[in-house]
């Protein structure tokens, strides 16, 4: 989505004092957990969640994306194949857990048809199985715009069970600048 130049809601990044800095996607983290707050303590006047081991919502762990220099884009082949194996269309009933533990999570650039992917393991820490595990990865853009949404799914992780998951990005590696990446379930 194209904003204009004078736009109050735009992805400006400015530095701090401290030089960190600053996006619009920290100020809809802080939106969206006041909404999280909120349901957390309607959920707290009721049993369900308890003894589930669900958590109150998705926290995301940070990932940079480093291509290498000749990571090209893919043919209409090659996109078509890609697109075909890339899930976007999240499942229903997924919710954090926290017996599922992301345990490695990295960019990984693959000839042919993948392309851009992030690559990793998903461990069951927990003493039940899981029925099914879901993977999300945001990508973002130089200006922290948000590109797309990509997710891998799968079922059945028993207590210590790996699972060693790949997400295809549908994007060109060259507008590519950082990714977030959460894991979610379904209880058994």
């Amino acid at each position: 989505m194209t904003r204009p130049p004078n736009s109050s809601h735009g992805s400006s990044r400015s530095a701090r004092p401290d030089g960190t800095r600053r996006d619009g996607r920290y100020r809809r983290r802080f939106l969206a957990s006041l909404g999280l707050g909120a349901t957390a303590a309607l959920a707290g006047c009721t049993s369900i969640g308890t003894d589930v081991g669900v958590e109150t919502g998705p926290s995301y762990e940070r990932g940079q994306i480093d291509p290498p220099s000749d990571a090209g884009n893919r043919s209409a082949e090659q996109l078509t194949a890609a697109a075909a194996l890339a899930e976007q269309e999240t499942q229903e009933g997924v919710t954090p857990l926290n017996r599922l533990e992301i345990t490695t999570h990295e960019f990984t650039f693959e000839s042919g048809f993948k392309g851009s992917t992030i690559q990793g393991t998903i461990e069951n820490t927990g003493s039940e199985r899981v029925r099914r595990a879901e993977v999300r990865v945001r990508v973002y853009n130089e200006m922290g715009e948000q590109l797309g949404r990509y997710l891998s799914t799968n079922g059945d992780l028993d207590s210590g069970d790996v699972w060693a998951f790949t997400v295809v990005i549908l994007k060109s590696p060259s507008v590519l600048d950082e990714y977030d990446i959460t894991v979610l379930g379904t209880p058994s």
